[in-house]
């Protein structure tokens, strides 16, 4: 499989985009989704639109990357090539997690953190809250570990035409959720109120609309989606 990869990507060496997370220059990225999106999957280490807006964002906004900034990070669903890169950085002690996942570090439910209270200075939880039937727990998980002054970046598909998340407990079947919330393992469509769903769990959060300040040529090199936005949650200290 890996010289399936390295050989697919040589097939597709170019210029006329790139990927942040590999370096890698490509003429064009690969199709992805259930509903194919063009110019979505890097060939070379299968990162899409969304890791390659954290890690732009990692890298140009946070000290996640500093060299002088030693930090403890959890990190939910790790995927393959983040955890790779993180787990060897000097300046974390990295602990990935999943509950299924065997590459993960931990196996762990995420209703249920099995670390004390104010335990991390930074947690990532990408594309996982819509999985998760109660994910009120899970955020007030997620708030109960991360330390006062830390913060986490908490992502999920958001249907932007929707001013109220969309959830039904009693539909169960994986053909029927990937007929109304798009996946099969997808419990609910968020809305517009993700952020009050975030906030509700103690958090407080910055909706930062990172992509835009990019501008259209490095949202086209990189091949983004130009309406995401970076969900940034922190944990205010007490005394603040």
């Amino acid at each position: 499989m890996k010289n399936w990869t390295s050989l697919k990507s040589l097939i597709y060496i170019g210029k006329q985009v790139a990927c942040p997370c590999c370096s890698g220059n490509f003429r064009k990225f690969l199709p992805f989704g259930v509903k194919a999106r063009e110019n979505a999957l890097c060939p070379r280490c299968k990162s899409l639109e969304r890791h390659r807006l954290l890690w732009l964002y990692l890298k140009n906004k946070t000290n996640f990357f500093s060299d002088t900034d030693n930090l403890r990070v959890l990190h939910f669903a790790p995927e393959y090539f983040f955890q790779k890169i993180f787990k060897s950085m000097p300046n974390l002690d990295y602990i990935s997690a999943d509950l299924s996942s065997s590459s993960a570090m931990v196996k762990m439910d995420i209703t249920n953190i099995l670390y004390e209270d104010n335990s991390f200075d930074v947690i990532l939880c990408c594309h996982v809250l819509e999985h998760i039937i109660d994910d009120h727990r899970a955020l007030t998980e997620l708030f109960r570990v991360l330390r006062p002054g830390g913060w986490a970046i908490l992502q999920s598909p958001i249907d932007l035409k929707r001013d109220k998340t969309y959830e039904d407990t009693t539909i169960v079947s994986p053909q029927e959720r990937e007929r109304i919330f798009g996946l099969k393992d997808h419990v609910r469509i968020y809305g517009r109120d993700y952020k009050d769903r975030l906030e509700k769990a103690g958090f407080t959060v910055k909706v930062d609309a990172y992509v835009r300040e990019l501008g259209d040529d490095m949202i086209k090199k990189y091949c983004l989606a130009k309406d995401e936005d970076i969900y940034f949650c922190m944990k205010r200290n007490s005394r603040e």
